[in-house]
């Protein structure tokens, strides 16, 4: 059973519950890729466009709570973790909305189209690296229980298999960056050099995406080991 911490009851409101608000935010933002890729494999840009829209306000939501969140942390000495290691936990959260606003917007802004050879490679590419922004998502909402805990317990372990599990998401993302890459260098010689230029970063961004929830989880096991 969790034991109330005193601390957070004395130095008022405790700043985990809009962390993980602005984290639910993000992968909210992340999670729109999916639906977003499949309408351009459609060649759909109006339902393309019409969630480009809803990742951009997830996004703008993400940005006025991270904004909210600067503006009212405390800078006491007794919040539950160090004011800094809080902000930088923000930091990496808010780029992965970044990231997923960046891939819908270059994509709908040229029109890009996915080769048929790569439409089913990427878009399980692209639910790999929103299954690892899920992953981190689990593993910050667990914070209201380490606070409770005072970062010990059983409560560690949960958060640790939670950040291991994100580890091989991201890992498995790794993997599929590298096959769709060959897949692409296969039959880039057959298509418009700048389309296969923006592929690239394409894909480079969608293991971008990835890599950020990755780094929400190392920066947690940090708390975790002060």
């Amino acid at each position: 059973m969790a034991v109330s911490n005193p601390f957070a009851n004395l130095f008022g409101r405790s700043p985990i519950k809009p962390m993980q608000d602005h984290m639910a935010a993000a992968c909210a933002a992340a999670e729109e890729l999916i639906p977003f890729f499949q309408a351009v494999v459609a060649d759909d840009w109006q339902t393309a466009d019409t969630i480009q829209h809803r990742i951009a306000a997830r996004e703008n939501e993400a940005d006025e709570l991270k904004k909210n969140l600067r503006l009212h942390l405390p800078k006491s000495l007794f919040l539950p973790v160090p004011r800094t290691d809080l902000l930088e936990l923000l930091s990496m959260q808010d780029a992965i909305a970044n990231c997923a606003r960046d891939i819908a917007g270059i994509m709908l802004g040229r029109k890009m189209s996915v080769p048929e050879p790569l439409q089913a490679r990427m878009q399980e590419f692209v639910q790999s690296a929103v299954d690892a922004a899920n992953q981190a998502l689990k593993a910050i909402n667990e914070l209201d229980e380490l606070l409770e805990t005072g970062f010990s317990g059983h409560e560690i372990t949960v958060v640790e298999n939670l950040i291991r599990e994100l580890d091989s998401r991201e890992h498995r993302s790794d993997e599929l960056e590298v096959e769709i890459r060959r897949e692409l260098f296969a039959i880039e010689r057959s298509l418009p050099p700048i389309d296969v230029m923006f592929l690239y970063k394409v894909i480079e961004w969608v293991g971008e995406l990835s890599n950020r929830a990755q780094r929400v989880g190392s920066r947690l096991e940090l708390l975790l080991a002060r």
